[in-house]
């Protein structure tokens, strides 16, 4: 199984997508591991929502959607049904 998923960090309102075949360890990548990279400065990250799929060219593909236009839009709007942003 693979899957995409959507980070969210209220302290910062940031965003950040990605896609793993290890949902567990990737998140306690982002939040604790690295030592280095874009997440490691706005922790701490929340898992606002993931989807999975199949095989990793799914994923991907879904992943490359979510960072278009049309597809942050879509994150955005989600996040905020969900009632993650922060006002």
């Amino acid at each position: 199984m693979y899957y995409t998923y959507v980070l969210y960090s209220k302290k910062y309102n940031k965003i950040y997508i990605g896609y793993t075949s290890n949902l567990e360890k990737r998140f306690l990548s982002h939040n604790e591991l690295s030592h280095k990279g874009y997440t490691r400065k706005f922790r701490p990250w929340i898992i606002a929502f993931y989807e999975v799929f199949n095989s990793k060219k799914e994923a991907m593909e879904r992943e490359k959607f979510l960072k278009s236009g049309k597809g942050r839009e879509l994150v955005r709007n989600k996040i905020n049904a969900l009632g993650l942003i922060s006002a």
